[in-house]
């Protein structure tokens, strides 16, 4: 399994010849490496419903006919713009042809605000559990630091886990690495920094205060063989 990263939170998994793209937040995203009329992924996962998560999903989803799994509120509105979209909820796992996929809590708040200025709710926010080739992978999605995140270390043998550090909107480096404390995997990669200037942050200050884990800070397109 190869896992990349490419700015914000953008994550690509490439597994037994498929290609799973999460939160792919392109266009406007000056940290990417990827234009978003190239990807054709065969699969697109979604944590929550905030524009710099959702992002290309709709124009990507539309020209190679990906499958999208989100959260069921934005799954269904999704669904009304054309898109083969599968709702899920916390706590919910399917076995997909590329990999299982598990929705854990993550707290924030989510919605989707169209070009028309609408504000559209989109469900509980989430993280996501993938799991392939023997391997797991933890995208937290946004969220702040909860007690929870040990059940899911407890119950998941976690071999990557990507958290954001940006503060402002989500938890900052110092509650990111209790974070990572809880969550215990082999190795962690901050995420959700520097995109915007309110998360502007030094992510040596998060890998300095993890002591349990591997901190791999990923420059866009930069990636890890699991």
């Amino acid at each position: 399994m190869k896992i990349s990263f490419h700015g914000h939170s953008v994550v690509k998994i490439h597994t037994g010849g498929k290609t799973i793209l999460i939160d792919p937040f392109i266009s406007g995203n000056e940290l990417t490496d990827l234009i978003a009329n190239e990807e054709k992924p065969d699969a697109i996962l979604l944590t929550h419903a905030h524009n710099d998560h959702v992002g290309d999903t709709v124009e990507i989803a539309k020209a190679c006919g990906a499958v999208v799994v989100a959260p069921v509120e934005l799954a269904n509105y999704l669904s009304g713009q054309g898109l083969d979209a599968i709702g899920m909820n916390l706590g919910g796992a399917k076995e997909f042809e590329f990999g299982k996929v598990k929705y854990t809590k993550a707290f924030h708040s989510s919605s989707y605000t169209t070009d028309e200025g609408e504000v559209i709710y989109g469900g509980m926010p989430a993280g996501i559990l993938f799991e392939a080739e023997g391997k797991t992978v933890y995208h937290a999605g946004d969220t702040e630091v909860f007690g929870d995140m040990e059940i899911i270390g407890k119950r998941h043998s976690i071999d990557l886990a990507f958290v954001p550090i940006g503060d402002f909107f989500t938890m900052g480096p110092e509650d990111a690495a209790y974070a990572v404390e809880l969550i215990n995997p082999k190795t962690a990669v901050p995420i959700h920094y520097n995109t915007f200037p309110p998360i502007k942050q030094d992510p040596e200050q998060f890998k300095q205060a993890v002591k349990q884990a591997e901190v791999q800070i990923m420059e866009p397109g930069d990636s890890i063989e699991l």
